[in-house]
């Protein structure tokens, strides 16, 4: 969500970092594929052009953290939601997610902020599907 605000560098770099993330408790999972390939549609000819690079999650997690608010808050929550879309959440990317938010100086209310708005997002995608459906 509004991944297009990024410019060119922080969305490939978020595109890595997003492939980090997701990757961290084992293979890409089909719909883990899903979704980045979602972001990258919503980011724009930049990120559909992009190949992956091999830098460091640390490296990447120091990028963003040098970021404004804005953009470590947009990065957290597209991590946050991409994470839980698969409904598992392992303990790898628990702690890869605290330590985003450590080091993007997330406060935990901001992070529950973050989680609820994930969370409220699903539930109006599934209330237009079922109106739509019926």
């Amino acid at each position: 969500m509004l991944l297009n605000l990024l410019s060119k560098d922080e969305k490939h770099k978020f595109l890595d970092l997003l492939v980090r993330v997701i990757n961290i408790d084992g293979p890409t999972s089909d719909t883990e594929k899903i979704i980045i390939e979602k972001l990258r549609y919503e980011m724009g000819e930049e990120a559909l052009k992009y190949h992956y690079s091999s830098t460091p999650i640390d490296k990447l997690i120091e990028y963003f953290a040098q970021k404004p608010t804005a953009t470590k808050n947009l990065v957290f929550y597209n991590i946050i939601n991409a994470s839980l879309a698969d409904e598992f959440y392992s303990v790898e990317e628990h702690l890869v997610i605290e330590k985003l938010q450590e080091a993007f100086q997330i406060t935990n209310k901001k992070r529950t902020e973050i989680i609820k708005t994930v969370y409220a997002e699903r539930d109006l995608r599934e209330r237009a599907k079922r109106v739509i459906s019926e």
